[in-house]
């Protein structure tokens, strides 16, 4: 079988974060693995490659690099890159797709990764909690991978998400961090149980939380957190009586000695700091917080930030073994408190 032309069967997705070296690398693979391109197939110059497809020469030579760490490529001086190698399988190809790319979430994308190596193909895209766009990428690729991993995780359109998600018939389907009624095949989860999670993070901290008089709870009108929060922290209020109020737009709420702020978003926990820099409060002792969501940066900020928190960590690693294992299970992830100063 001849050649096709490769520039016919290579697609940089402007849409996809996965580094183009690795899509570039990806494509070539996959080209071979469908013997689309023979053995000893000739490949294109960097500079000609790099020109063709609108990419710098840096992005080609790391993925002619990766293709020959793989032993897919082969190069001889004077003659260029070729295909050394047809018989060549990467049995896992991986459709990533998380709702955004946050501190935490990072920190799942590296443990996932770090997992997989080289063992696995990552085509890793983010939506932006916008439902039309995770619609668009799940139907233009929903036949094309062993593996889907989603983070289901939207402003609006949340209960239409289940419909677009059945649409994807072959490969293991893996929800992460969110469970989502509606699911009609098998799937596996690696989640979160919020209800219960705030809920048991609050009555740990209660020693903490008896010196204040109100909880308010940051939660903004338009926002992709489950509303699980919510039920989770009001039962918590009501059982162990903590006055108690949700808060829609920090930058208009008053803050009152006593007041304890559990912070869901980064950005509203910078208004919130803002606001008590401005006043005569003092931070762990007539005013406390509480984050939503462990990251490093919050053991520093005044002198330690306490959070509530899944273990992002080992959500990524229980999914990068689900994936190296097709293992089909339901896995809770562990959610813990961290006291520091701040409260």
């Amino acid at each position: 079988m001849a050649s096709e032309n490769i520039y016919r069967i290579i697609n940089i997705d402007e849409h996809s974060i996965t580094a183009k070296y690795i899509q570039l690398t990806n494509a070539i693979v996959q080209a071979v693995e469908h013997e689309k391109i023979e053995k000893d197939y000739l490949l294109p110059s960097i500079n000609e490659m790099s020109y063709e497809l609108g990419i710098s020469r840096d992005t080609v030579e790391k993925a002619y690099r990766k293709l020959k760490s793989l032993g897919v490529v082969g190069s001889i001086p004077g003659r260029g890159y070729f295909i050394s190698k047809t018989d060549f399988k990467q049995p896992i190809k991986v459709f990533l797709i998380f709702n955004k790319l946050s501190a935490h979430k990072k920190i799942i994308y590296d443990s996932i990764v770090r997992i997989l190596g080289e063992k696995a193909a990552i085509d890793f895209y983010i939506y932006n909690n916008d439902f039309n766009l995770f619609k668009k990428l799940i139907q233009g690729r929903k036949d094309e991978y062993t593996h889907y991993v989603i983070i289901p995780h939207f402003v609006e359109g949340s209960d239409l998400a289940n419909d677009i998600i059945n649409e994807i018939v072959g490969g293991q389907l893996i929800l992460l961090d969110k469970l989502i009624p509606g699911i009609q095949r098998n799937y596996s989860a690696v989640y979160e149980n919020f209800e219960q999670d705030i809920f048991g993070a609050l009555k740990e901290a209660i020693p903490k939380l008896q010196k204040y008089r109100t909880l308010k709870i940051v939660f903004p009108a338009f926002n992709y957190f489950p509303d699980e929060i919510l039920k989770g922290f009001k039962a918590f209020c009501k059982e162990y009586v903590f006055e108690f109020k949700v808060v829609n737009d920090i930058g208009s709420e008053m803050i009152e000695e006593g007041d304890v702020f559990i912070n869901l978003v980064e950005d509203d926990l910078v208004i919130l700091l803002g606001k008590i820099q401005h006043s005569n409060f003092e931070v762990g002792k007539n005013i406390g917080i509480i984050s939503y969501n462990e990251t490093p940066w919050k053991a520093f900020i005044l002198n330690g930030i306490t959070t509530i928190s899944t273990d992002f960590k080992k959500m990524g690693e229980l999914t990068a073994q689900m994936i190296l294992h097709n293992e089909k299970a339901h896995i809770e992830v562990p959610f813990s408190l961290t006291l520091r100063k701040s409260l």
